[in-house]
C-alpha cells in the first residue's frame, strides 16, 4: 500500500501544513472540568500553534464555558499566562491593561485616549468552539466545525460503561524527538509490541490484539490477563489524542506537535481516588512503555531526516490504522490518498 512522502514528517513547511489544514480544523482536548469550576477559572493552552483560552463565566446565570484566541485585539498581547488560574471578572491584557469581559467583550481600552472613528464594539476577543465531553473539554478553532458529540458517538456507544466519570488525579508529561505523526502511528499499531514491548505480554494477550476502526476513532483492544493494571482497550481519536482504560480508571494522552521534529505528550489519568496504589503501579508499567516508544520514535525519525529511506509497504493485518491516518492527512493536505487498509 502507498505511504505517506517522508516530507510529511520533517521541516517547517510541514508542520505549518499540519496545524494549518488539521490541528487547527479538529476537536482539540485542553483539560477538565473540574479545572475550571469558579467563576474566571481559565485553561491556556497551544493548540495548532495558537494560544487558546477557556473560562468559566458565569455572567449568564448558567456558568457556560467560553473559549477565545488568547490575542489582545489592541497589540497582540498574552491575556493570561499558559496554564491554569483564575482571572476574575475580567481578562486584562498583560500588555497594555485592555481589559474585556468573560464573554469575550471589550470592557475598557485602558487610557487609551480620544480615538476618531474607534468603536470598541468591534474589538471583542476573537472566539473559538468549545464543548465538553465526560468532563473532558474540548475547543475547535473552526467555528463551522460539526459537533464534538458526533465525533464521539461511536466512543459513547462502546464504553457506555467502561469509562468512569473521575477527577483529574495526575498530570504528566514527557518530549520526544519526532515528528507529532511518527509517534502517532507507533500508536495506531501494535505490530511493534513484541520487538518494542516484550513484556506487555505480562498484561494483555499481545497475539490477540486487534485494531478497528469507526468514523473519527480507532479503538485498540487485547484480552488483559489477570492481575493487570491494564484494561486492555484503547481508543485513539483523529488526529492527535488517545484514551488509555485501566482498571481503575483511564488516561487521556494528548500528541502535541511543538515543532517540526519535537512532539509533547501530555498524559492526564483519571483514576479512582481509593485506587492511589494501583495508581503507583500504573505510573511504572507506563514511564516504562514511554521511554520504550521514544527511543523507537526517536530512532525512526532520525532515518526519517538522514534522507536514505524511501516509503516502504505497509501490513493489511496490522497496520490497517496507519493506513487509515495516512489517508486523513493526505486529504486534508489535498495531497495523494495512500490506498486504505481498510474498506
Amino acid at each position: 500500500m502507498t505511504m505517506l512522502p517522508v516530507e510529511f514528517y520533517r521541516g517547517e513547511d510541514a508542520l505549518k501544513a499540519d496545524r494549518a489544514h488539521i490541528l487547527r480544523r479538529t476537536w482539540q482536548f485542553v483539560g477538565h472540568v473540574s479545572q475550571v469550576a469558579a467563576k474566571g477559572d481559565y485553561i491556556a493552552d497551544v493548540v495548532g500553534g495558537a494560544p487558546v483560552v477557556v473560562v468559566r463565566d458565569e455572567a449568564d446565570g448558567h456558568g457556560a464555558l467560553k473559549a477565545f484566541h488568547n490575542v489582545c485585539r489592541h497589540r497582540a498581547g498574552g491575556l493570561v499566562q499558559d496554564g491554569t488560574g483564575n482571572c476574575g471578572d475580567q481578562f486584562v491584557c498583560r500588555y497594555h491593561g485592555w481589559r474585556y469581559r468573560l464573554d469575550g467583550r471589550l470592557r475598557s481600552a485602558t487610557d487609551f485616549g480620544p480615538a476618531p472613528g474607534f468603536d470598541p464594539r468591534n474589538f471583542s476577543l476573537y472566539p473559538i468552539r468549545v464543548d465538553t465531553w465526560r468532563g473532558m473539554v474540548f475547543v475547535n478553532l473552526d467555528l463551522a466545525a460539526a459537533p464534538l458529540a458526533d465525533m464521539l458517538a461511536p466512543l459513547d456507544r462502546r464504553w457506555a460503561a467502561d469509562l468512569p466519570e473521575y477527577g483529574l488525579t495526575e498530570q504528566r508529561t514527557h518530549h520526544i524527538a519526532c515528528n507529532w505523526k511518527t509517534y502517532v502511528e507507533n500508536y495506531l499499531e501494535g505490530y511493534h509490541l513484541p520487538m518494542v514491548h516484550p513484556e506487555f505480554d505480562e498484561d494483555i494477550v499481545v497475539s490477540d490484539y486487534s485494531v478497528e476502526i469507526e468514523g473519527d476513532l480507532c479503538f485498540h483492544a487485547a484480552p488483559a490477563r489477570d492481575g493487570s493494571v491494564n484494561a486492555g482497550l484503547w481508543a485513539w481519536m483523529w488526529p492527535n489524542l488517545a484514551i488509555n482504560t485501566y482498571r481503575h480508571g483511564y488516561m487521556v494522552e494528548r500528541m502535541t506537535a511543538t515543532g517540526p521534529e519535537s512532539t509533547r505528550l501530555d498524559y492526564f489519568y483519571f483514576f479512582d481516588p481509593s485506587k492511589l496504589t494501583e495508581l503507583a503501579e500504573m505510573f511504572v508499567v507506563s514511564d516504562r512503555v514511554t521511554a520504550q516508544d521514544k527511543d523507537i520514535c526517536e530512532m525512526v525519525q532520525r532515518n526519517l531526516d538522514a534522507g536514505v529511506y524511501l516509503p516502504g509497504v505497509l501490513s493489511p493485518k496490522h497496520e490497517a490504522g496507519i493506513a487509515w491516518f495516512q489517508s486523513r492527512v493526505a486529504q486534508h493536505h489535498d495531497g495523494p490518498t495512500p490506498l486504505a487498509a481498510v474498506s
